[in-house]
């Protein structure tokens, strides 16, 4: 008898076929199916889940890390989704005519004062830092409605009615053009409140949040403090209490109240700064540069760069103020945004590049990004043009302005240039006068 070699338990079935030609086949038993068999199975951590304070959110690129408001909720989209804690964020504001640098700053402080935060307020006079702090709207004792944001779009609409584009019918039911966002739900208004620039944040207010220790004043100019002491400052009121997320706002670093402070200086301060964030995942910083410091020439080349490199975040708002053509050319405008430098916590990659709606790299690419400050709110938007092209369009031969049986000119035709614009050309039997307008 032939025997079979069986490295499983079973049965062999023998089926034979014409001319001697025999199949084996090996069934397995029953049993063996039965059996149980060693499976992969991954190990479950269990993971902390973050305490979401009030003001603040899971960010959406990773749920390792908590964001919160700015103040401006347009900002909050360049950030993809809010100022992540344990981050820090610089702006620098190079013109010497305008405040946008500390007008950001102070939406800031009003967003964490909203929402119960513990701030430290770092720079020259703080106390009169505070009192032109914006706040809610007057009418609104309380937190504004979410549809605040359209009245006051509404509003601002109303006094650009002569200017408006006479259009085909069928085209004004459309939707309007938007240029930024805004807050669209109730959720998203609790995060970031609404302020407007013609209201201030009642006395009351500020005393009840110091008595409370949500608010420390740290005095640079009158306390006569050093780059380290005023780290010192900042570590321990950050480490007194972690029940609530502390907002660090430092105004005005490297004016003189700071005294003679070197690039290398203001480096190790930033640099500084973020390794003490990095240690307290409650907190987070905002810093706004002196003009004088933000001005690219002034720490060497590269400069902004370099501030860019030792914080997590650094922007630039470069106002129109200085560059009257600029200001002609974008009248709706009142400065450019430039990105240097975005927070990535957790990430290989800024969480902005994919959620942010502004930058638009989600699609062909990314968007030029300006600011604007209106009666009521700063908000920043796409660079655009106006409907009409721009103001100052150049045009070098306008119609209607040809004298003497004016046309195209003729081929060799030359125009002599006198002063005021004005262009004589030579011909046999006639002069022709043209203007010719070069802006």
């Amino acid at each position: 008898m032939r025997k079979t070699f069986r490295p499983f338990p079973g049965r062999v079935a023998e089926r034979r076929f014409g001319d001697g030609i025999s199949v084996l086949a090996f069934i397995v038993s029953e049993g063996m199916g039965r059996r149980k068999m060693s499976s992969f199975k991954r190990k479950a951590i269990g993971k902390q889940a973050l305490p979401v304070y009030p003001g603040t959110r899971i960010s959406p690129a990773s749920n390792q890390c908590l964001i919160t408001s700015t103040g401006i909720s347009s900002l909050d989209d360049i950030l993809g989704g809010g100022l992540p804690l344990s981050c820090s964020l610089v702006f620098a504001a190079p013109d010497i005519h305008s405040s946008y640098g500390d007008l950001v700053q102070k939406y800031f402080f009003a967003q964490g004062l909203a929402n119960g935060h513990r701030i430290c307020l770092v720079g020259k006079d703080p106390e009169g830092f505070v009192k032109d702090v914006m706040w809610y709207p007057k009418s609104h004792s309380a937190t504004p409605s979410a549809g605040d944001s359209e009245d006051e779009e509404k509003d601002e609409e109303k006094g650009d009615e002569s200017q408006k584009v006479k259009i085909a019918w069928r085209y004004e039911n459309m939707k309007q053009f938007k240029t930024t966002v805004g807050n669209s739900s109730s959720e998203a208004e609790s995060y970031c409140q609404t302020f407007e620039l013609a209201s201030r944040v009642p006395e009351d207010v500020i005393n009840k949040a110091r008595k409370a220790d949500r608010l420390r004043f740290v005095d640079v100019g009158l306390d006569a403090l050093s780059p380290s002491a005023v780290l010192s400052e900042i570590t321990r009121y950050m480490e007194s209490d972690s029940s609530a997320p502390v907002r660090i706002c430092i105004t005005s670093l490297g004016s003189p109240v700071w005294g003679d402070l070197t690039s290398q200086n203001i480096v190790y301060f930033l640099h500084s700064l973020r390794a003490t964030l990095r240690k307290h995942p409650h907190a987070c910083a905002s810093t706004s540069l002196a003009p004088e410091v933000s001005a690219a020439s002034w720490g060497g080349a590269g400069w902004i760069d370099k501030v860019g490199w030792v914080s997590d975040g650094a922007l630039t708002l470069s106002a129109f103020t200085a560059n009257p053509a600029l200001s002609s050319m974008f009248p709706a405008q009142h400065g450019l945004l430039q990105i240097h430098t975005l927070p990535s916590p957790h990430t290989l990659s800024a969480p902005s590049d994919r959620l942010s709606t502004l930058r638009g790299l989600s699609s062909s690419g990314e968007n030029n990004l300006a600011f604007k400050c209106t009666r009521k709110r700063l908000i920043f938007e796409t660079l655009h043009l106006d409907v009409e092209g721009g103001t100052s369009e150049r045009r070098t031969r306008p119609s209607g302005l040809m004298v003497d049986g004016g046309g195209a000119p003729e081929a060799g035709e030359k125009v002599a240039q006198v002063e005021g614009g004005v262009g004589v050309r030579a011909k046999k039997g006639k002069k022709r006068v043209a203007f010719d307008y070069d802006f």
